[in-house]
């Protein structure tokens, strides 16, 4: 590998470092970069291996959840009395009901949507489209006060139903914490909450869809070359070292500022890659 592929296995672990928590669509700016930046032949980055970099690099961002709240997801420190560890297991109750919707049409579709979805095209659509849906919820909310301000008051049909916005990020340019933000914010949670219940959802679904991809690489009879091993380590372990800025920088922006700026930058952003693609720049 050259010095041009490592920068690019950087610049692939901040950028999902930071897309991957701010309502912007992780997979979607990665499909993008990747459009863009093509390191030339031979590469690591055959087109197979590309597909499953961009799921599995998750697995970075998502210990830095864990890093984060672990506290308030361990039921089993010794320093919790018996109330706070059940409230820790209702908690996880509600994560996984709410991940059964997308884990389920993930598995039965994520071959289709891998042939026919993974392109610019749909992901400037989808960031268009969620960019003015947040403006819609965000005005909708204006003067209404959330009905749920703590984990406790979430019932599990609550959980379901956000599970359920959760499987349109399926869908690449969607974002999965942006339409799982919409979702609870629509249902009436508050932002912090909103925000804090995405990042949990993440855990047991982004760990579950780069297993996936993981044993459809392997099954498919590519193997892991060891340049190939190395690059996904050192993107997970960037993307883990964003992450853990850009979450603590997301709760802390919510306590004073709506989603709108996240909403105007995908807008602005589908708006240039739809030019780029029809001006053959871009590969559609």
């Amino acid at each position: 590998m050259n010095a041009l592929e490592w920068l690019r296995v950087i610049v692939l672990g901040i950028v999902e470092g930071i897309t991957e928590w701010l309502p912007i669509s992780s997979t979607g700016h990665l499909i993008l970069l990747n459009s863009f930046w093509k390191t030339g032949a031979p590469s690591v980055f055959t087109d197979a291996f590309t597909s499953m970099f961009d799921v599995v690099i998750q697995l970075g961002a998502i210990l830095a959840v864990v890093t984060v709240f672990f506290d308030r997801i361990n039921p089993f420190s010794s320093r919790k009395d018996r109330k706070q560890k059940k409230n820790i297991w209702d908690l996880w109750g509600k994560i996984i009901v709410g991940c059964i919707p997308a884990g389920i049409v993930g598995v039965l579709f994520d071959d289709w949507i891998d042939a026919h979805l993974m392109n610019a095209i749909v992901v400037a659509v989808m960031l268009i489209a969620v960019g003015f849906v947040f403006i819609a919820v965000e005005y909708y909310r204006r003067g209404h006060a959330p009905k749920i301000v703590r984990f406790s008051q979430m019932s599990l049909q609550t959980a379901f139903l956000i599970g359920v916005f959760q499987i349109l990020s399926l869908v690449p340019g969607t974002s999965r914490s942006g339409i799982t933000i919409i979702g609870g914010l629509c249902i009436g949670c508050s932002r912090h909450i909103a925000a804090e219940y995405t990042f949990y959802l993440a855990i047991p679904i982004m760990f579950g869809a780069s297993l996936l991809k993981i044993v459809k690489y392997i099954g498919g009879g590519t193997g892991f070359t060891a340049p190939q091993f190395f690059v996904l380590l050192v993107g997970m372990a960037v993307a883990y070292a964003v992450s853990l800025v850009i979450i603590r920088f997301l709760m802390s922006y919510i306590r004073k500022h709506n989603f709108n700026a996240f909403a105007l930058y995908r807008i602005a952003l589908g708006i240039v890659v739809l030019i780029l693609a029809a001006l053959g720049i871009v590969t559609a």
